[in-house]
């Protein structure tokens, strides 16, 4: 049975994905709870109810769940334990509890892509000296030394030459659970947001095409600029990844596309994602509409890309909190600025981002580019 609007939406984690998300629950007519640890979480400031306290504080937990109809999770680094405390009490979370214990740890992540047949790239898992050593004769080099949970923008990895360098790494990540990847040599980043349904009904948005600066992403480019062949290709993998987790609700995967055009499976994120953020300005259903529509049971929306779109992400760079150049960035029609409601931007921090539309990827592409200049932190 859906869950209309009126009802009221949980929400674990209170940043800017939960925010978005909140934003368009309202906008449909629901009520949204967030539990955050924060005093002033960007989602906190449009939820109806927050609840600030510890992810694993099960007395939290049962008000938010006494508060929710339905819940669901803005980041995968939340406790899996918390969310299975939430499926304990009976109410549906989405995704669930399963999928966030695969997808936030890369190995049952990697292993669970290579069981489905999805191609990923070379990998093994590192626990002791004696796994390292045959994991870097397996993998080979160059490779990244990653820990097997935790990381994001780049966090957690380290990229290794030789023997020496991995061995090295390894006594510096101090005995955590650690997988080695083979560095892929691709020619594009790519992402495909898409949405599954209790029902298993399926959509997927248009990939996009990624570039990252200091392994934050800077730009996505929609539609990707890639033979029709991996669209489909990117589809079938997207599908895949929701039929064999059997995901309720919006998520991404993100892929490294190869010279020959070919896919390789990087990492399957269980949420909206920062990738698909244009979708907001350049789809009639947005990302973070299609995941409130999926985890009440409602009919998934159209995917449809509307117009071309480039989105930048606005990183804070430590030098300031104040971001200059808005007025001028806002006299062109074109474009849609969000920000994050965060007071502090120190460097590598997501304060925000803005669209551009256009009638072509490239010429989107372009004025983004173009427009990121003007903007500067003080």
């Amino acid at each position: 049975m859906a869950i209309l609007p009126g009802a009221t939406l949980g929400i674990l984690g209170g940043g800017q994905l939960g925010r978005m998300f909140a934003m368009a629950a309202k906008r449909m007519g629901y009520r949204v709870v967030v539990l955050d640890p924060s005093e002033d979480s960007p989602c906190g400031q449009i939820a109806d109810y927050v609840l600030q306290a510890s992810y694993t504080d099960e007395k939290a937990l049962g008000e938010l769940a006494a508060l929710s109809d339905v819940l669901t999770y803005e980041f995968e680094n939340v406790d899996a334990a918390a969310v299975e405390f939430l499926e304990s009490l009976g109410k549906p979370v989405h995704p669930s509890s399963r999928v966030l214990r695969i997808t936030q740890d890369r190995i049952l992540e990697k292993t669970f892509a290579r069981n489905r047949g999805i191609p990923v790239t070379a990998f093994a898992p590192v626990g002791t000296v004696s796994e390292l050593e045959s994991a870097m004769l397996k993998v080979g080099f160059p490779a990244y030394l990653k820990t097997s949970r935790g990381g994001y923008d780049g966090k957690g990895q380290v990229r290794i030459e030789n023997a020496e360098e991995g061995r090295k790494a390894f006594a510096e990540f101090s005995g955590r659970d650690l997988i080695l990847e083979r560095r892929v040599p691709f020619e594009k980043e790519m992402s495909i947001v898409a949405s599954r349904a209790d029902g298993g009904a399926f959509v997927a948005y248009p990939p996009s095409e990624n570039i990252h600066v200091r392994n934050i992403l800077d730009i996505s480019i929609y539609p990707a600029r890639v033979a029709e062949t991996t669209l489909d290709a990117a589809r079938k993998i997207a599908r895949a990844v929701a039929e064999g987790l059997g995901i309720v609700g919006t998520f991404c995967v993100e892929l490294f596309v190869l010279a020959d055009g070919s896919l390789l499976l990087n990492e399957i994120a269980p949420r909206p994602h920062n990738s698909g953020h244009a979708t907001i300005d350049a789809c009639l259903c947005s990302q973070f509409e299609q995941q409130v529509r999926a985890v009440c049971g409602l009919p998934l929306g159209s995917t449809e890309l509307l117009r071309c779109a480039a989105m930048i992400n606005l990183v804070g760079t430590g030098e300031g909190d104040r971001l200059l150049g808005l007025e001028e960035l806002l006299r062109h029609p074109d474009v849609a600025l969000h920000l994050y409601g965060k007071m502090r931007a120190p460097r590598g921090r997501k304060m925000g981002h803005f669209t551009v539309l256009a009638d072509a990827a490239d010429a989107a592409e372009r004025r983004a580019r173009e427009l990121q200049k003007i903007l500067q932190w003080v």
